[in-house]
């Protein structure tokens, strides 16, 4: 029997049926369809919600091990961290047990040269707290608002700080906002003192509004890169001691006479959110004054009072002894008189 080719052609019952095509478009139509159902009218949403439900348990138990792993792996990385923060926090204690050995040993050094010096104790001023709205809509200046104006006690001319320095000074007062000069800016200015030299000066705003700078300085004066400035206490507005700015770079040119030096302000105060707002230290010193003043004189009125009770008990005693003593010798002195024998009846006179 002679082998021929084989035959190539589709058994008849494969022919039978709609064609490719319609079967594409039923299927699209279909996919439409329920796309817009579900769109519209959340139709598969149950079958959606039944699947996911018998499905849960499948996938739980398929990311078993998955979990177990990455368990495991967080025990691990959590007890190196453990570790490594008991270190760390073990060296930190460490540390601020000497810093706090140092600071009270320097606490009662300097309460001990206070008294020697009979020098009164630091100021403590008045502050309030305060949240930065905005900054100011001027390009070419350095200026926030606060949330706290004069209804809430801010002072025109009060200092404005925060945990890490000196912020600036309140230079417009509102009822209930006031605007923060900062100390970049180029009206800026503030007294200083060199902690290192003792040397005072007054640091300034630059004109670019990038930082600050000690003008008028001397090109011999004695100032390093790396000084720190605290505010010096002279103008009557910032109390002493306040951390302003630390010296970035020192130019002393053979033609010029002054020495160009540039200082870097503590606070940040382009990413400032809350400030203190300090009383001004003048008034404060005259709220002071006024206090003693009226404490004194308080003192001095409960005084008098005293002295004039205890002198109006010691009248009334002294009168009191005295009007005994004076109706005594009167009832000595009266003379007792007796009537006179009446004559007989048949007596003359």
């Amino acid at each position: 029997m002679p082998l021929g080719p084989p035959d190539r052609t589709t058994p008849p019952i494969f022919r039978q049926g709609p064609s490719a095509l319609t079967k594409l478009l039923l299927c699209a139509a279909a996919a439409v369809f329920l796309m817009v159902a579900d769109a519209r009218f959340k139709v598969v949403e149950p079958a959606r919600q039944t699947l996911a439900l018998a499905l849960h348990p499948v996938q739980r138990l398929l990311l078993t091990p998955v979990d177990a792993w990455e368990a495991f792996q967080d025990y691990l990385r959590g007890t190196e961290r453990a570790m490594a923060a008991e270190n760390q926090a073990r060296q930190q204690l460490v540390r601020q047990a000497e810093r706090l050995s140092r600071a009270e040993q320097l606490h009662q050094e300097n309460q001990r040269l206070r008294a020697l010096l009979e020098l009164r104790p630091a100021l403590q001023v008045s502050s309030l707290s305060a949240e930065v709205l905005y900054e100011a809509p001027d390009p070419y200046s350095r200026r926030v608002v606060i949330d706290r104006g004069s209804f809430n006690g801010v002072q025109l001319g009060a200092p404005v700080i925060n945990e890490e320095g000196v912020l600036g000074q309140v230079t417009r007062l509102y009822k209930l906002s006031a605007e923060v000069t900062l100390l970049s800016d180029k009206d800026a200015a503030i007294p200083v003192l060199n902690t290192r030299t003792e040397q005072r000066n007054a640091a300034f705003g630059n004109s670019d509004g990038s930082g600050m700078e000690l003008r008028f300085l001397a090109a011999n004066a004695d100032v390093k890169e790396g000084d720190a400035l605290t505010t010096s206490g002279l103008d009557g507005v910032y109390p002493p001691g306040l951390p302003v700015a630390k010296v970035t770079v020192v130019e002393r040119r053979g033609d010029s006479s002054f020495a160009r030096v540039s200082l870097q302000p503590v606070a940040r105060l382009d990413s400032v959110r809350h400030v203190l707002v300090l009383q001004p230290l003048a008034q404060h010193e005259a709220a002071q004054a006024e206090a003693a003043e009226a404490a004194a004189s308080a003192a001095a009125a409960a005084a008098s009072v005293k002295s004039a009770r205890k002198a109006a008990a010691s009248a009334a005693a002294a009168s009191a002894t005295g009007h005994g003593a004076s109706a005594a010798p009167k009832a000595a002195a009266k003379p007792v008189s007796k009537p006179a024998a009446k004559p007989a009846s048949g007596a003359k006179p």
